[in-house]
């Protein structure tokens, strides 16, 4: 049996992420995988079964790192409410940020993910939003949030809200800053939810 030998898992992760955001996932062959990540199409294989593997990794490797960074936020007790949630904020635009690209395959290739399975990509955002609803109600708690809302309307808003403002970002080609967009999600909410 063949050994997995260096960061070859990660260069075809890196690689895919790139053809998908440039010809999307149904145009992508595994071979031009392959071919920018320089292995063999042989290579691809022996760390992902096929192209669906790859795209349910890279939303995967995605997601787990959003969560990570703000299940770590959770611990400090530090932080008020408020902040927790500017912080949630902060670190899934930065994820798209920090990679463009990731950000073109998230917008695009998310109904190919619910196609191939709802139950894996559910999963995957849903303990985020867990998170944020728990912040939320902290905030209400603390008399910090308003009550007059429904936390669950909240949550579906708020993701889908962000959901939307990268796809725009997407289709813009640069004309639009993520940046700013992610301070005017954060004023927005900040705005909306406390007590007056």
């Amino acid at each position: 049996m063949r050994h997995k030998e260096g960061n070859k898992g990660k260069d075809i992760i890196e690689a895919a992420i790139t053809c998908f955001a440039k010809k999307g996932y149904h145009h992508t062959k595994i071979i031009d995988i392959a071919v920018l990540a320089n292995v063999a199409v042989g290579s691809v294989y022996v760390y992902y079964k096929d192209k669906e593997d790859i795209l349910l990794k890279i939303f995967k490797n995605l997601w787990d790192s959003i969560y990570f960074k703000i299940s770590e936020l959770s611990k400090n007790s530090n932080l008020s409410p408020e902040k927790m949630i500017a912080a949630m904020i902060d670190d899934l635009f930065d994820a798209f940020i920090e990679n463009p690209n990731i950000a073109i395959v998230f917008v695009n290739e998310q109904p190919q993910i619910a196609k191939i399975s709802r139950t894996f990509y559910n999963k995957l955002y849903e303990r985020y939003l867990d998170i944020g609803e728990e912040f939320i109600k902290k905030g209400i708690e603390k008399k910090i949030f308003s009550q007059e809302f429904n936390i669950k309307t909240f949550r579906i808003f708020i993701f889908g809200a962000i959901r939307h403002l990268i796809h725009h970002w997407a289709e813009s080609n640069g004309k639009v800053s993520l940046s700013k967009i992610k301070e005017d999600v954060k004023y927005l909410v900040k705005n909306g939810i406390l007590v007056r």
